[in-house]
């Protein structure tokens, strides 16, 4: 009976999620909006056939900061990044690094690699069949291992501590 509950509030959530992302998209004329509601309920269904609820719960304080981080990083990432391109003396040593996240394969360690796409200097660039994460590095003398670990902890504390290897 739990999972009925948690597939029901599921279904519930993701609906108006995407209800608010269709109003986003088409507008909120009030004519189109009984199809915005049956859009968002059938694709709503049918994500809980494609990604089922997971386990773990979104903790928004938490999040919110590691939102903020994120982007407040990435400035200072960008603005490091136009230095050395704009530098006489270009401070690069590109090359890639290993990196074995602690959260378990799947959607939540899919989203913490494509935000860490976003800081600039960083990219990673595929998974190894033990799951290590190859990470292009602008420059592989700074600390990027140490920066994405500290990442992870917040990300993992933001999604309900979402761990293990895989």
């Amino acid at each position: 009976m739990k999972a009925t509950a948690g597939m029901a509030r599921a279904l519930v959530w993701r609906g108006i999620g995407l209800l608010v992302l269709w109003l986003i998209v088409a507008g909120a004329e009030p004519a189109d909006l009984p199809v915005g509601v049956a859009v968002a309920a059938l694709a709503a269904r049918g994500s809980l056939a494609l990604l089922p609820p997971a386990d773990y719960r979104v903790r928004i304080v938490p999040l919110l900061h590691f939102a903020l981080r994120l982007i407040w990083d990435s400035v200072l990432a960008g603005a490091d990044v136009a230095a050395r391109a704009l530098s006489p003396r270009l401070r690069i040593d590109p090359g890639f690094i290993r990196y074995r996240p602690g959260i378990a394969s799947g959607p939540g360690r899919s989203l913490f690699a494509t935000l860490m796409s976003l800081v600039p200097g960083t990219l990673p660039a595929g998974t190894e069949p033990d799951g290590v994460l190859i990470v292009h590095c602008l420059d592989v003398g700074e600390p990027v291992e140490a920066n994405m670990r500290r990442e992870e902890a917040k990300w993992r504390l933001a999604c309900g501590g979402e761990s293990g290897s895989g």
